[in-house]
């Protein structure tokens, strides 16, 4: 796999990692670009490219597809736990679309695009130019019309709920993990934190820095890992486990602090489109994210994590009041927000048994 997930969830990996011995190597790399990409800010990209991956085939009546719209600065592996034959997503029946959202260093991002766009002249980019983006690539590529599902984590969740608000008829079902379908105030903040971490070292420059802004990236890490997790995880010190029973405090602590070393921009413009994103800027909504909820017609699984401090509970709880049709499902958990992308083997198992069901009703 590649470095990108594991520097974010530095737990999941260990799950990840056994997926990944069936699924990896069935999985295909691609590329889609969009000439002249205007973004939701005025922005035109002389070119937009999107980096996704494929497990399975489409058949021929296109209509097995299932997309999967990638978190934070992940790569279109980040979703191997679900996938498999004894998974909730058997590659074997699906064709699976696993994007990888802009800014993460692959897809275009402020790293890897030209003049006059590179580094802190990337434009910021919403989730609905993600959506935007994708969903040309689905209808101009892939020539499909309809989706089976869309299920996304964190970020990936934050692109469902736009799915569902954007095109509320192009998914047969949502679900959405440990994410929200705005960014509400605490979040901002919270990203604002890490954005000053990075930004204030001195090697920063403004974002046109000739290396890596090293004390930035460490003290970014240490936000990040103050947030990742529940305060009963770090009590019960569940960075433990049968197969590192001797792992210290002090060693996980220099592992968040050493371990960030993706391109500082890339993680600053990923977080503006976290920071930015919420469904009722939707155009026709007027800014208001409930009438934008009330407006879906999919079914939806919304599974937040019962101890996620970046999408707290509650706030999913506010949500789905107003959201038609919605299955509200917490995930008992103490991993925090890392629950979502199964960090551990009873969220992996409760991830796939309950998706699985969801995705076979037929509600």
């Amino acid at each position: 796999m590649k470095k990108l997930i594991p520097l974010l969830f530095l737990s999941q990996i260990l799950v990840a990692q056994k997926a990944a011995t069936t699924t990896a190597e069935s999985a295909e790399r691609h590329e889609f670009v969009i000439s002249n990409f205007r973004t939701e800010g005025g922005v035109t990209l002389p070119q937009a490219h999107i980096v996704y991956g494929t497990y399975g085939h489409l058949n021929a009546a296109r209509d097995n597809l299932v997309l999967l719209p990638s978190h934070y600065m992940a790569n279109f592996h980040g979703y191997e736990w679900l996938i498999g034959a004894d998974r909730a997503l058997d590659p074997s029946h699906l064709f699976l679309v696993a994007t990888e959202l802009f800014g993460n260093g692959r897809s275009s991002s402020p790293s890897n695009t030209p003049e006059p766009f590179h580094g802190p002249r990337f434009p910021v980019m919403t989730i609905r130019d993600n959506v935007e983006a994708v969903h040309r690539l689905l209808v101009e590529e892939l020539k499909v019309t309809h989706v089976r599902a869309i299920i996304g984590f964190s970020m990936g969740a934050q692109q469902s709920f736009q799915w569902a608000v954007s095109y509320p008829e192009f998914a047969g079902r949502i679900v959405a993990t440990s994410g929200t379908a705005k960014t509400y105030p605490h979040g901002v903040v919270r990203l604002e934190g890490q954005i000053a971490a990075l930004t204030a070292d001195a090697a920063f420059q403004g974002g046109d820095y000739t290396a890596p802004p090293k004390k930035g990236l460490e003290a970014f890490g240490m936000v990040w890992a103050g947030w990742l997790y529940s305060q009963e995880w770090w009590r019960r010190e569940l960075w433990r486990d049968s197969s590192r029973p001797a792992v210290t405090f002090e060693q996980v602590m220099n592992r968040f602090r050493t371990s960030f070393s993706a391109d500082a921009n890339d993680y600053i413009l990923q977080a503006r489109t976290w920071q930015k994103h919420d469904v009722g800027a939707t155009p026709g909504f007027g800014g208001d994210v409930e009438r934008a909820l009330r407006s879906i017609k999919v079914p939806i699984l919304y599974m937040p994590s019962e101890t996620d401090l970046y999408f707290p509970i509650g706030d999913a709880r506010y949500e789905a009041a107003f959201i038609p049709g919605v299955a509200l499902t917490p995930i008992p958990s103490l991993w925090g927000h890392t629950a979502g992308a199964a960090s551990n083997p009873a969220d992996a198992k409760f991830l796939n048994e309950t998706i699985a069901r969801f995705l076979s009703s037929t509600r």
